[in-house]
């Protein structure tokens, strides 16, 4: 085995015809999120942890999946426009919301993030594990994120920094980026946004069939300050 440690496919990777590559993008979220459990559901610890601490306001969910995130956002006050690449899991977020009386707080749409951006000005975005296996100019969606972002707000990136037992990515040469190489990716300027969180903390975390695992999660949190 090659004794190089592969990366997640970020902007340097490249798939040759991009409209092939979105496509594969596509079908195979799809298929992940139609087989999906209703487990995934449940808001990621590390959003929790930090919106916990601000007054609601307009939040943007990057890659929703089967919104855990966006609803508890929702019904603490938040008015959440969740997107991701999968119609079926934008499609069960704002069922879900219909279901709980908080549709009015929950927008929902379908985007190819490396295609199209969703409008508007935000006091969070959150960007909860969002990796792929598949090609994606993924520091170009956050630094599009981070400049969506009203002064004051915040990027909240949370990755995985492990590979839980139950992960869909088992490659063991896989290297996750730290926080510190994802905040030089991002290259964002010092004097327009602040990183106020860069580091790897350990928690436990639960599986889908009740497996426990002791896991790493590199956050990055970054704020704009003016412009």
């Amino acid at each position: 085995m090659d004794s190089t440690r592969r990366r997640l496919p970020t902007d340097d990777a490249t798939a040759g015809d991009q409209g092939t590559a979105d496509e594969d993008a596509v079908l195979f979220w799809e298929q992940h999120y139609r087989t999906q459990r209703a487990w995934d559901a449940r808001v990621n610890p590390l959003l929790a942890e930090t919106a916990a601490q601000l007054q609601p306001g307009a939040a943007l969910d990057l890659g929703c999946g089967p919104g855990g995130d966006a609803i508890w956002l929702a019904q603490r006050g938040w008015h959440v426009t969740a997107v991701d690449i999968s119609t079926t899991a934008v499609e069960r977020v704002q069922k879900r919301a219909r279901d709980l009386g908080i549709a009015d707080r929950v927008v929902t749409a379908q985007h190819d993030l490396a295609r199209s951006f969703p409008a508007g000005r935000f006091d969070l975005v959150s960007a909860q594990y969002f990796h792929t296996p598949l090609p994606l100019l993924r520091s170009r969606v956050l630094r599009t994120a981070a400049r969506a972002l009203r002064p004051g707000g915040l990027l909240l990136i949370v990755d995985h920094g492990s590979t839980a037992p139950w992960s869909w990515n088992q490659d063991p040469d896989i290297h996750f980026a730290t926080p510190t190489e994802t905040a030089a990716e991002l290259d964002l300027d010092p004097a327009h946004w602040s990183v106020l969180r860069a580091d790897m903390p350990q928690r436990q975390a639960n599986g889908p069939a009740g497996e426990t695992a002791t896991v790493i999660d590199n956050v990055l949190l970054v704020q704009r300050t003016a412009g």
